[in-house]
């Protein structure tokens, strides 16, 4: 039976890719779909073999064949690491969803690549099992990030909790000085690129200052892992990374599926896990601080999922309640969201003391001081 795989139009920051396919026409998986035609954007691949059953504004639906491989077609051959990232369709896989070969056109000969490991919402598990199990793959990734910029030296940060990760990393390192790993303390949200630099170099960057600014690029651990198989396997973007935790039959812990295809069913990684547990209150896709509620039946894996949390019932509130709006959490459309559900009624809502308005969005002047 054909299984419905659907491509979000806009999986990373800028505008929507265009599509490149028909209705009708018969697709391969690693086959590029749709493309940037302005502005930032990054090209989208087919995850699977199969026809294309609907194009729309929003997104690519195409029924995949019954018998699937986990080969792919591959990206043309290139003459530099950002042709290979920028073919690949490579971006923040930690949820931002940046192009990442913008990142890779800073030049910073005496700047760094931070390797932003740190896995900072509860519950997610991928990037740490990663580092457990192959940190080559992210160590070789974090090599071609410093050569396309010329950076000489690289940090990893990490939790100091994370001591198997962080020891799996040292001994891949064998020696090599030009990367060093940070251990970094369990706080929330230390995977903030500013949080993150502050606790590298000691100083902190302004709300309006991009890391550039403090000559670093900072790339998250599975974005680093699609870089090294851009260049040496000429993979695109096809699979992701992803954790199933919450209100599952097969208990409270959580599960690391490693490169599920894009664009698949999250229903169905959820049934892999026993299936929900019971009654239960939300679905979100994300992690639980910044992460968004979405439909079981709809949601589906993107380039940015970081994880699938179904959360116990809500409880009723049925009283008067106020929002605090941070800018390291859920903003206040999602607070609202919640309260609703809870049958709250929200008198008013104001921001945390350290709020500060950035092109239309919110920053914290220090996160996670």
């Amino acid at each position: 039976m054909d299984k419905i795989f659907k491509f979000p139009l806009k999986m990373h920051v800028g505008a929507p890719c265009e599509p490149i396919v028909n209705k009708g026409d018969r697709v391969e998986r690693g086959q590029c779909i749709a493309e940037p035609n302005k502005g930032l954007g990054a090209r989208i691949h087919s995850s699977v073999t199969g026809s294309v059953s609907e194009v729309n504004e929003n997104e690519i639906v195409i029924l995949a064949e019954e018998h699937q491989s986990t080969d792919y077609l591959k990206i043309k051959e290139c003459n530099s690491i950002i042709d290979y990232v920028f073919e690949a369709g490579i971006v923040g896989a930690g949820g931002a969803g940046f192009p990442t070969h913008v990142k890779l056109k800073a030049e910073i000969p005496d700047g760094y690549i931070i390797a932003n490991c740190v896995e900072c919402e509860p519950l997610l598990k991928h990037n740490i099992r990663l580092l457990e199990e192959d940190p080559e793959i992210v160590l070789k990734g974090i090599r071609y990030a410093m050569e396309a910029t010329k950076a000489p030296k690289a940090y990893i940060g990490i939790k100091e909790k994370n001591k198997e990760a962080i020891e799996s990393v040292k001994k891949a390192l064998n020696g090599d000085t030009s990367i060093e790993v940070k251990s970094l303390q369990d706080l929330y949200p230390m995977g903030e690129e500013r949080a993150l630099i502050h606790a590298i170099f000691g100083n902190w960057l302004n709300p309006d200052q991009l890391p550039l600014e403090a000559k670093c690029v900072v790339l998250n651990t599975e974005t680093l892992a699609n870089i090294k198989r851009a260049v040496e396997d000429r993979k695109p973007v096809i699979d992701k990374d992803i954790t199933v935790a919450g209100k599952l039959k097969n208990g409270t812990e959580s599960n690391v599926f490693f490169q599920v295809p894009v664009g698949t069913p999250i229903n169905e990684l959820i049934e892999k896990c026993g299936g929900i547990d019971g009654n239960y209150g939300e679905l979100v896709v994300g992690g639980p601080y910044t992460g968004k509620a979405e439909v079981v039946d709809n949601a589906i894996v993107t380039k940015t999922s970081g994880g699938a949390i179904v959360t116990i019932e809500l409880p009723e509130f049925n009283g008067n309640l106020g929002l605090l709006i941070c800018a390291c959490g859920a903003n206040e459309d999602r607070l609202r969201d919640l309260a609703g559900k809870m049958k709250a009624n929200v008198m008013g809502a104001v921001e945390c003391k350290n709020v500060v308005h950035v092109k239309n969005a919110l920053k914290c002047k220090t996160p996670g001081d």
